[in-house]
């Protein structure tokens, strides 16, 4: 684990901005996973790719409701959206990391959707993809790139 900022507000005092962080976040960063931009994880086995959102990512959502997913079987292009996370606070989309086919989803989230925020890299990853282009998983962050763009 690592500590984090998550945000930043500036503030005018006697014509002076001042940073004040509201706060510093304990952040996993598991090193056997890439990483998108939009805070989305992939573990890579052979040419199947677990999916799930960062714990950076369900932090900042809140406490999360639903899990839109397609079906298996649907087919997938790296950057379509896929789905959708519903938290208390607000909806955010899903993004497909790789191209490639749906071939499982974690139906146990239609019951327990929470599972996301309790333990988003192992029980609450959301989806399988058979990936159709794994030079593609190139694109894709390591963790200390990953680290980052949270750090910036």
């Amino acid at each position: 684990m690592e500590f984090v900022k998550f945000f930043v507000i500036l503030t005018l005092c006697n014509g002076i901005f001042e940073k004040i962080y509201f706060g510093v976040k304990k952040v996993e960063f598991p090193n056997n996973l890439k990483f998108t931009e939009d805070h989305e994880w992939l573990l890579i086995e052979g040419n199947i790719g677990t999916m799930g959102i960062t714990e950076f990512a369900q932090g900042e959502l809140g406490d999360i409701v639903y899990v839109d997913i397609p079906d298996a079987s649907a087919e997938v292009k790296k950057g379509d959206t896929i789905g959708t996370i519903e938290a208390v606070k607000t909806v955010a989309d899903l993004f497909s990391p790789v191209s490639g086919k749906i071939i499982e989803v974690n139906s146990s989230l239609n019951d327990a959707p929470e599972t996301v925020n309790k333990d988003p890299y192992n029980a609450g990853w959301i989806l399988k993809i058979e990936m159709s282009d794994l030079s593609e998983v190139e694109g894709l962050m390591d963790t200390e790139a990953y680290k980052g763009i949270l750090n910036h």
